[in-house]
């Protein structure tokens, strides 16, 4: 049995976390291709002056950074997804349709956390 081997996988220590931090930023070079990614940080920023405006607290803060995060995630597996059904289904299929709607659905609820959060501390009732 042919034994896997990944390149990088043979450092250890500082070395491995260095490495694992380049593939890191890397994978996020990939998702800031994405134009969706782009747009959830123009969302971000957006929510950031208003929340200058209403004199949001730091915590508020705190969460919302917290958020984006959340949605960036999401919307890093999302576009992993698509990449792994595109290449192993490249012709249009009921299957690869399917998946791709679950994991945008996924992202629209983490859109829809962000974006609640964010109107209840602009518009608080």
């Amino acid at each position: 049995m042919e034994e896997f081997h990944k390149k990088g996988m043979e450092e250890k220590g500082l070395r491995h976390v260095l490495a694992a931090f380049r593939y890191s930023m890397a994978g996020a070079r990939v998702l800031f291709c994405e134009e969706a990614a782009r747009l959830e940080v123009a969302l971000f920023v957006i929510a950031v002056v208003l929340f200058a405006f209403t004199g949001a607290s730091l915590w508020q803060y705190g969460v919302l950074i917290g958020l984006l995060l959340f949605v960036l995630c999401i919307e890093a597996l999302n576009t992993a997804l698509e990449l792994v059904v595109d290449r192993v289904s490249p012709e249009i299929s009921e299957f690869g349709k399917q998946t791709k709607d679950i994991a945008s659905f996924a992202v629209f609820c983490a859109l829809s956390i962000f974006c609640g959060f964010a109107l209840w501390v602009i518009l608080p009732l």
